[in-house]
């Protein structure tokens, strides 16, 4: 007997968001059966036409929280954002996890590495899954699958490993997000601004958890995280599409790593080089072709490296990258339904084929 759709929600129809309801649209075992947002003007919109489809789904959007979760969805993509509002972002999905749903999201940075979180921010979401039933899982892109599951796949089939290096490279021209580029990332602003990302302890609190899971995976152990950083300014004024002008004498480029210490020595690193106009450090890593991807080094013997180009919406690699964040999330969602209800990692969920993805 085949078994019944698994009803999930979509909560927030921004850059992941969309993303998520073609992804659950798509999934053979998944029914969208509800969407969430915050904007009075999505309200009453049709889920196909907020995630830039080219049908109607016969699913409305809707403002009322308290009404969704009342239908006591199986599953909820947390989309919305975490970054400005993260006690915010953590009592909604203890609200979906207590109705007893399954939650992925990619939204809360210190439950990447859930085992790790403080205890007063995994202790309620504990209580909720001993309430409800629900469970939670969290993850995305980088952080994400690109420094946890693809670097321990391809460490796979290494003979020894001198360092393991996770590299995100991306212009962010292409990102329709202005405030996170301006201000949380500081492109176009003076050099002596200090970005709110790279603030001491920042990258730590976000990448070290994916740090510690590839620690854990592979057996060694973690004797510190260090962080360094770099910034470079613009010789030249530059003009956006999305975001209009950057000025020269700004912040044009930022690279970053988080560091896994072994033995005295950073051997799991994690860097971003992000740029607003590839003039700017082109002396710094490059992508292979294009405005970004997702590059895994790992020194040794042999050594090996892989990158991974991913687009969407009209070539936008930003959005290539949003889509995969997507479908590793709503590709878990079946998975755990079927297991015990709790809190899980990238470790615990496994990165499964597409079974019965390819399109008619």
């Amino acid at each position: 007997m085949t078994a019944p759709l698994i009803d999930t929600v979509v909560w927030g129809t921004g850059n992941v968001g969309r993303a998520a309801i073609r992804a659950v649209e798509a999934h053979p075992a998944l029914r969208l059966s509800g969407v969430i947002v915050h904007s009075p003007d999505k309200v009453g919109r049709d889920a196909g036409d907020l995630a830039g489809m080219d049908r109607q789904l016969g699913v409305t959007a809707s403002a009322d929280i308290d009404a969704v979760l009342a239908a006591r969805p199986k599953a909820v993509v947390y989309a919305a954002s975490g970054e400005v509002r993260p006690n915010e972002a953590v009592d909604d999905i203890i609200k979906a996890v207590q109705v007893g749903a399954v939650v992925v999201t990619p939204s809360v940075y210190p439950l990447y590495d859930q085992r790790n979180a403080p205890a007063e921010l995994r202790d309620p979401l504990l209580a909720a899954v001993k309430e409800g039933g629900g469970s939670l899982f969290v993850s995305g892109v980088d952080p994400g699958w690109g420094n946890d599951i693809l670097p321990l796949l391809v460490s796979g089939v290494a003979t020894d490993i001198d360092v393991l290096r996770c590299q995100e490279i991306f212009d962010y021209t292409t990102y329709d997000q202005p405030d996170s580029v301006r201000w949380l990332v500081g492109m176009g602003q003076p050099m002596d601004y200090s970005p709110p990302m790279v603030a001491p302890g920042i990258p730590t609190m976000v990448w070290g958890g994916q740090i510690r899971l590839m620690a854990r995976a592979l057996g060694a152990e973690i004797e510190e995280i260090r962080e360094t950083v770099a910034r470079r300014e613009l010789e030249e004024t530059v003009t956006t599409k999305l975001m209009g002008d950057f000025e020269k004498g700004t912040q044009g480029a930022l690279r970053f790593e988080v560091q896994g210490i072994i033995s005295g020595e950073p051997r799991i690193v994690i860097e971003h080089v992000t740029r607003i106009h590839p003039s700017c450090a082109p002396d710094w890593p490059m992508p292979p072709t294009g405005d970004g991807a997702h590059r895994v080094i790992i020194e040794g013997n042999p050594r090996i490296e892989v990158s991974v180009e991913a687009v969407d919406e009209n070539g936008n690699r930003s959005a290539g990258g949003n889509a995969t964040a997507a479908g590793r999330l709503v590709g878990a969602i079946d998975w755990l339904v079927e297991a015990e209800p709790g809190l899980y990692d990238a470790i615990d969920v496994p990165l499964r084929p597409a079974f019965g993805k390819f399109g008619g």
